[in-house]
């Protein structure tokens, strides 16, 4: 089951949310018009690769097209498939909107940016001298459910099955129990099947969202209480 919309209306326009959507999508349309080859190269050159991140000896001799530090955030922008990006930017449609509007704009491009590197590092610290690279935004995302949980908790959530059966909707779920719960799955997975089980940064969602739950509090603007009735 997938989140598709939330009843907790927002009083501000969302522009971040929008943009970061918007930057996500013409990014993979740039992937994939690149070609194959291109793709792959794009996905090594921008990706979070932890053994050049740590600077270690003998890393591949992939180019790495920007910084490495850089890379931490340039591959919160990249995704490895079509089905990679729709899943992560159906989240941050249906949850981001509403952490915006809990913290102002300025503050959540910085909240967000944050949380995504704390979920690199929560994915590459364990295994430092890993070739793979990471990307997409799902870390980032990750803190906005951890945000969401503890602002949000008695918001209302339409739950449907996922594609391409997305039309017929489950119905209303406490966002309480869906965030619980999927965060205990990537716990779950990550334990029977370690935190990159399948190719999925299981360690980067567990680390996002620890981190916009601890970081919440620090950026929320005042008037806006935790556990907020709905």
């Amino acid at each position: 089951m997938i989140p598709v919309h939330d009843d907790n209306p927002t009083r501000i326009t969302p522009w971040v949310t929008w943009a970061l959507i918007g930057a996500c999508v013409l990014v993979f349309l740039w992937q994939w018009s690149s070609g194959e080859a291109w793709f792959g190269a794009i996905v090594a050159g921008l990706g979070a690769t932890p053994e050049v991140i740590f600077g270690r000896d003998g890393a591949s001799d992939e180019p790495v097209w920007v910084a490495p530090w850089a890379t931490v955030f340039t591959s919160m922008f990249l995704h490895g498939s079509l089905a990679h990006l729709f899943g992560n930017m159906l989240f941050l449609w249906v949850f981001g909107n509403n952490i915006e509007d809990a913290m102002g704009h300025g503050r959540f491009i910085v909240f967000y940016l944050t949380c995504g590197a704390i979920a690199v590092f929560a994915q590459a610290l364990p295994d430092p001298s890993s070739a793979v690279p990471m990307v997409g935004a799902s870390g980032a995302i990750s803190g906005v459910l951890g945000a969401y949980l503890l602002l949000y908790p008695k918001a209302r959530v339409l739950l449907a099955l996922p594609p391409p059966l997305m039309f017929f909707t489950i119905g209303w779920v406490r966002a309480v129990w869906v965030l619980a719960a999927w965060f205990i799955g990537q716990v779950a997975m990550g334990w029977f099947s370690g935190m990159s089980g399948g190719g999925v940064a299981l360690g980067a969602h567990i680390g996002g969202f620890v981190a916009g739950m601890l970081l919440i509090p620090l950026f929320k603007a005042r008037h806006v209480p935790l556990w907020r009735s709905h």
